[in-house]
């Protein structure tokens, strides 16, 4: 069983949370792997700013941070019940980044959303053959999901 925890930090009503359960569910099918916990916050530029810089050491906000505890150690619990993390989103980042890209703010969240989901399952876009996997991935699953550049 899979337990996909949604948390709207802000004060805002964000009606594409909706599509991010059943996005990301979809992203773990396509990684054939279940019987899993993580968390998807929704935060502000201020607060993830904080926290950029409280844990990477960078003065600046970001669009997206996940905190996999795998890697630390592996965590699993009976019947091969793993907890992977959080992923941290900022919806202002989302916000500036749709427009900037040119699609919707939908598009904008499920792509950061799938993006920390891969790094919570241990993806990295470090070294340029990483990124490729891992971008091809993302593309992959965003595209299968119905949430194309246009959407």
């Amino acid at each position: 069983m899979t337990n996909i925890g949604i948390f709207n930090e802000t004060k805002e009503n964000i009606p594409d949370l909706e599509v991010l359960e059943p996005l990301l569910k979809y992203a773990l099918d396509f990684e054939k792997v279940d019987n899993l916990e993580f968390n998807v916050i929704i935060i502000n530029n201020e607060k993830i700013h904080e926290i950029n810089k409280q844990y990477r050491g960078v003065d600046r906000p970001t669009d997206v941070i996940s905190f996999a505890l795998e890697d630390f150690k592996d965590i699993t619990y009976e019947n091969n019940y793993r907890v992977l993390g959080d992923i941290y989103i900022s919806i202002d980042k989302v916000k500036e980044q749709a427009k900037e890209y040119g699609h919707s703010e939908k598009r904008e969240l499920a792509f950061l959303a799938v993006h920390g989901l891969l790094h919570l399952l241990g993806y990295d876009h470090m070294k340029e053959d990483e990124e490729k996997i891992m971008f091809e991935k993302q593309e992959k699953i965003l595209n299968g999901y119905g949430i194309t550049k246009e959407s």
